[in-house]
């Protein structure tokens, strides 16, 4: 029988072996043996079950509850030769008896059928009469309540099975199904002793990267310049987020596609189909899409929002790298997804133990975003597999930062929780240890604690950070619910009497991008130039996967190209000779010439010696002493950062770094070359200088300017004096950026404390001066005013009386 499946899967598949799993399960359903199989998205779930399809006598029945995934999986089926059909709501009247008169007939060895259709009086008169050899339902996990994605139709396939003349193998997948879910399908499926096949649930070409420090829009419009004429999906968490993005690309000049509830049928499935035909290359949408879209070549998932639960989020990013080529997952974070997430609870359902339930599991996924260890790992071992050491591809493994003790801060989070006796949430506990005069805070006398005030030197979201965090690692626990209260634990208890520290690497986070050859683009195009010959999506004439393997092994006969994974008999005969003339046209062109000149490129991107960099702030602290003058207005931050990644080790190339004109140079240019030459010589470096000339300078990957930066900072929630000591820049300064920004037409829905910049004397003076000066002019209204007003004061009412924060 293993001959016969081999022979098959090359036939029909074009695969030449088995992938990791598949063998055992295709042989234990050959056997008549009922199956469980908890198989990773991409993992290869309907080889499993179409393979036996072939070789059993009789009928498969799929069940599914995914119209798109129907179509697709028939589409493909019947592109490899086999007669397949489905029955869903998509079907008229007449396209509905026509199927069952087919049925009839015994024309199909595979039927993929909707669960609410097994309640039609039609399709069972037919089908009970039939040979049913094995009946496979897939997306298992929907018949659970426990399950992210319970359907009550699920409940009925046991119902309708017991109306068979005979009962056929009963064999069952999922992506992602707990040990809780996993007894559900059993128990409520009434499978018969079946076989349980976990292949585990990571997909090792996914690489999975959590961006907690970006502005989205402009993250996501780097990522996608940085990954053109790739197919990638961009899930949202709402419809009007899906819209405001859509309008986003489109502006930008991206092409995209939209899907969500509140579009209509026709539209939703015309944007389908591009996506799956490679009409359009990003598909922007709420989760209402991509279950079931059997499309191999996404090299990207980006989740503009957090989403409700990991179960989800793990479903989701599978739809990337199903070919299993490399692949990367991003998810944009802000806190606010948190409280997004918690009022789509709050709709979607009023029975308390769902509701507590969908509490818990959003608990787990903040978790996961406030781990500061392997990503992949905290997955898998939610999903109840034991992953051992660090998988080294996602953002946490490859960040760069060290690991610093954070035993001191956190006793003071913990000591702060245990002083106020009982448990409050998150923003209690951080307006305590921020030293805070909310009026909460003074009411309950809290400012009389020892803790009060204790971590002033963090910003509310680096607090609220590093609390989540604690969370994350068991430090802390939270109690779930619509307002979430913390709680000490046995843990905090060994970390405040100093018997267990707390370790935590800093964040860095940075893209990649997607790299192809010449010869694969030659071969995608002839892909979608057959594709659209016969009406096909171009995944299924051949997947991403085939065309790399063409590329790297160049097959130029028909024996060679047979020997190309996913190349099975069928596809040679129909599109062999044409991949191969493309092949050897190719090859002809390469070997008349290749031109190897690369224009001048236009950045200089520098990465920041964070050492050298801390030793200059100390000379720059030093000589603002000695002049009396704030260290910023010796050299700024980036002068020194771009010092620290470059190594000027003579005058000459110092004066090529920005922000050094003669002036410094006279001034500091014998130190800070001084103390280069010394560090590199101590560190024995090996440095290769290149001329800026023209080029512009990025350090660390940052393209911003400073006044997109400090924006970026005060959307995100960042303290404005924070901001004014992180950028180098005074209070005053960005309040100007802030009215810059309004004026110049952009939204900007951040409530700015401005009171604290000015009285009530100062107000109405500063209003008196604008009503006769006009507020254009700050150096104007500077003059007319006392002395002892400041410029900060004058932006604040400003943008207070006349731009409208």
């Amino acid at each position: 029988m293993l001959v016969k499946a081999l022979d098959v899967l090359e036939k029909y598949f074009g695969y030449k072996s088995f992938r990791k799993g598949q063998l055992e399960i295709v042989n234990t359903i050959i056997e008549g043996n009922d199956v469980v199989s908890i198989m990773p998205t991409g993992g290869g779930k309907s080889i499993c079950y179409q393979v036996p399809a072939l070789l059993l006598e009789g009928i498969t029945i799929v069940i599914s509850p995914l119209i798109s995934l129907m179509k697709d999986q028939v589409d493909s089926l019947k592109e490899n030769g086999i007669n397949a059909l489905y029955i869903n709501s998509s079907l008229s009247s007449k396209e509905f008896n026509k199927a069952i008169e087919e049925v009839k007939n015994d024309e199909y060895k595979i039927i993929y059928v909707a669960p609410e259709r097994l309640e039609s009086y039609e399709f069972i008169s037919v089908i009970s009469q039939k040979n049913i050899s094995q009946i496979a339902i897939d997306e298992a996990h929907c018949v659970s309540q426990w399950g992210h994605d319970f359907r009550s139709s699920y409940r009925r396939i046991s119902s309708f099975i017991d109306m068979l003349q005979r009962r056929p193998v009963i064999t069952s997948f999922t992506a992602t199904a707990t040990e809780e879910v996993r007894e559900d399908i059993i128990k409520l499926l009434r499978l018969n002793n079946p076989e349980i096949f976990i292949s585990g649930f990571d997909r090792e070409n996914l690489k999975i990267d959590i961006v907690k420090a970006a502005p989205k829009n402009k993250y996501l419009l780097e990522y996608l310049k940085a990954n053109k004429d790739v197919s990638g999906i961009i899930y949202a968490a709402t419809r009007k987020e899906v819209d405001s993005i859509f309008e986003l690309l489109l502006v930008n000049g991206f092409n995209a596609g939209r899907y969500h509830a509140g579009m209509s049928d026709v539209e939703r499935a015309e944007n389908q189909e591009k996506f799956i035909y490679d009409k359009i290359d990003i598909m922007v949408a709420t989760n209402a899409f991509g279950m079931g879209i059997d499309k191999p070549n996404i090299r990207y998932v980006i989740h503009y929002n957090m989403p409700k639960n990991i179960e989800g989020y793990y479903q989701e990013i599978g739809r990337a790298g199903r070919d299993g080529l490399e692949s990367e997952c991003v998810m944009l974070f802000t806190p606010g997804d948190v409280h997004t997430q918690k009022y789509l609870i709050e709709m979607s359902t009023e029975n308390p133990e769902r509701k507590s339930l969908q509490y818990k599991m959003l608990q787990s996924i903040v978790d996961l975003v406030h781990s500061n260890s392997c990503y992949r790992k905290y997955i898998l071992n939610y999903f109840g597999e034991n992953y051992l050491g660090d998988c080294g591809k996602c953002s946490n493994c490859n960040n760069l930062g060290e690991l610093i003790d954070k035993t001191l801060d956190a006793q003071k989070v913990l000591s702060c929780i245990y002083r106020m006796r009982r448990s409050f949430g998150a923003t209690v506990i951080i307006d305590v240890l921020r030293g805070s005069n909310n009026k909460k805070i003074l009411d309950l006398e809290f400012n009389k604690l020892s803790t009060y005030g204790i971590m002033k030197n963090y910003s509310k979201d680096e607090l609220k950070n590093f609390i989540n965090t604690l969370i994350s690692h068991g430090f802390i626990d939270s109690v779930e619910g619509t307002y979430p209260v913390i709680k000490l634990n046995d843990k905090s208890f060994r970390v405040l009497k100093g018997t267990e520290n707390v370790t935590f690497k800093e964040v860095k986070i940075k893209a990649k991008t997607m790299i192809n050859d010449n010869l694969l683009d030659k071969l995608k195009l002839l892909r979608r130039l057959i594709a659209q010959e016969n009406k096909i999506p171009p995944y299924l004439v051949f997947g991403d996967e085939t065309l790399r393997e063409m590329s790297v092994k160049i097959p130029k006969t028909k024996e060679e190209m047979l020997n190309i994974s996913g190349v099975g008999e069928v596809k040679y005969d129909r599109y062999g000779e044409k991949f191969i003339k493309e092949i050897l046209d190719y090859v002809k062109e390469a070997a008349k010439s290749l031109d190897g000149n690369d224009k001048e490129k236009k950045f200089l991107k520098i990465s920041t010696d964070e050492e050298l960099y801390l030793e200059l702030v100390k000379l720059r602290g030093t000589l603002a002493e000695k002049e009396g003058q704030l260290p910023q207005y010796i050299l700024s931050r980036n002068t020194l950062k771009e010092i620290s990644g470059r190594y000027p080790n003579t005058l000459e190339k110092l004066k090529d770094i920005g922000g050094i004109g003669n002036k410094k140079l006279e001034l500091y240019g014998e130190k800070i070359i001084d103390l280069v030459n010394n560090y590199v010589e101590e560190k024995k470096l090996e440095v290769e200088w290149y001329d800026k000339g023209s080029k512009k300078t990025i350090i660390d990957g940052e393209e911003r300017k400073i006044d997109e930066i400090a924006v970026d900072f005060l959307k995100e929630g960042k303290e404005i004096e924070d901001i004014s000591k992180e950028v180098e820049v005074s209070i005053s300064t960005i309040l100007g950026y802030v009215t810059d920004f309004i004026l110049a037409g952009n939204k900007f829905e951040v409530g700015l404390e401005l009171d604290k910049f000015i009285n009530e004397v100062e107000e109405k003076l500063i209003m008196d001066a604008c009503d006769k000066l006009g507020y254009k002019s700050i150096i104007q209204l500077k003059k007319h005013l006392p002395n002892e007003i400041k410029y900060e004061a004058i932006r604040a009412v400003i943008l207070k009386k006349y731009i409208v924060v």
